[in-house]
């Protein structure tokens, strides 16, 4: 299994903002610590504020910081809610054309492990998740 970008950048502009829980942060300095494009980070951030993950302030000195504490926020949720689509296989969706579908016992072993996979975030907070705090 493997997350989609976004997913993986959701993740860590959330720790990062848990890092620095005790101000703003904002969409440059998290872009440039993640090495990754403003235009990515300000999608992102977009949509966790819409998600009620983050909490933006607009203006000249704006920013975001976490709209929940740290312990409130579940992986697995977070994963559900930014990740498209969990067909791991193209049996596993409706528009399945696999020849072998009727006489293959794949999907129920793709949606078990991929139930497990998930499993393992429901467990944990994006406390669990943070260590310490970074600077630039």
């Amino acid at each position: 299994m493997r997350l989609t970008k976004f997913t993986d950048y959701s993740v860590r502009v959330l720790i990062y903002a848990a890092m620095h829980a005790d101000r703003l942060v904002t969409i440059d300095e998290t872009a440039e610590v993640n090495r990754i494009s403003r235009a990515h980070v300000k999608k992102v951030v977009l949509t966790l504020t819409q998600l009620a993950y983050l909490r933006g302030q607009r203006g000249r000195s704006g920013g975001f910081t976490l709209a929940k504490a740290p312990e409130e926020i579940n992986l697995g949720a977070l994963i559900r809610q930014t990740e498209p689509d969990f067909r791991l296989v193209e049996c596993m969706g409706p528009d399945n054309g696999c020849m072998l579908a009727p006489h293959c016992n794949l999907p129920p072993l793709m949606a078990r492990a991929l139930a497990a996979f998930i499993q393992v975030f429901d467990a944990h907070t994006l406390a669990d998740a943070v260590k310490g705090k970074i600077t630039l």
